[in-house]
């Protein structure tokens, strides 16, 4: 078979996209989990730092963070570029654009409520255990731009992995022949598999969330009640960080 078969295509653009954006980030988790888990300390003394900062000065620091941001969204263009058809647009197909305002929100919030408090008390019960790393998804030190540019992080895991992992990845998992829990199910464990670095609580906790947000997706056809759900979620996460600190010290200190 050559490239111009559809689905020969399809299967190297899916291990291209793959290799360009969150499959790479599941292979470096991977390795990050088998190092920490040798590792002399347990996982529940070792930490992982998002957002954390890239240069002591404040500029670069900024546009370090910036950057990283904006370079990180040319992944989903690409995505986004690779599924549209002549008379519609990828944003259609995907579900991702503002035709159903008030629908999207509504469900975006349902998905906040269902997912965020057994998120919260996942993560809580796994340091509690010590299969989770302490994460500290902000900085302790704040600029006028701290919270622009963590609000921006959040919304580009959003656009990421929910345009990604859900968007695209179903589409052309669909377009191969693959069965709808098949999708479902290798969507989660990519989710999970990219979040190990966090440590084995984690992977578990996102691959459940992996199942919701695919089973939802399927059920709407609708890439924008993940988005939005997504983003609070992360907003919450890393806006919230300092309050938690203070409420769960125990529990959310990380390791000297």
């Amino acid at each position: 078979m050559t490239l111009r078969d559809p689905h020969t295509a399809f299967r190297w653009e899916v291990g291209i996209v793959l290799g360009l954006s969150l499959g790479a980030s599941a292979l470096y988790s991977i390795v990050s989990i088998i190092a920490r888990l040798t590792d002399t300390r347990p996982l529940s003394e070792q930490s992982a730092t998002l957002n954390g900062s890239q240069s002591s000065r404040e500029w670069l620091d900024f546009t370090y963070q910036f950057l990283g941001i904006f370079f990180a969204l040319f992944a989903v263009a690409l995505v986004l570029y690779l599924l549209w058809l002549p008379g519609q647009s990828s944003f259609r197909r995907l579900g991702f654009d503002f035709t159903q305002p008030g629908r999207d929100l509504l469900r975006g919030f349902g998905l906040v409520l269902v997912i965020g408090i057994p998120g919260l008390g996942l993560y809580l019960a796994g340091r509690s255990l010590g299969s989770t790393v302490a994460v500290v998804p902000s900085p302790l030190d704040t600029f006028w731009w701290t919270v622009p540019i963590l609000v921006l992080s959040a919304l580009r895991s959003a656009l990421v992995e929910e345009l990604i992992v859900v968007g695209y990845l179903f589409t052309r998992l669909r377009e191969l022949g693959w069965s709808t829990w098949t999708i479902i199910v290798s969507s989660a464990l990519l989710r999970g598999s990219y979040h190990l670095y966090q440590g084995i609580g984690p992977f578990f906790g996102n691959a459940a969330m992996g199942v919701l947000f695919g089973w939802c997706y399927l059920r709407w056809g609708r890439t924008m009640p993940l988005v939005i759900a997504h983003w609070i979620l992360d907003i919450v996460s890393f806006v919230g960080y300092p309050l938690a600190l203070a409420w769960w010290p125990g529990l959310l200190t990380p390791a000297a």
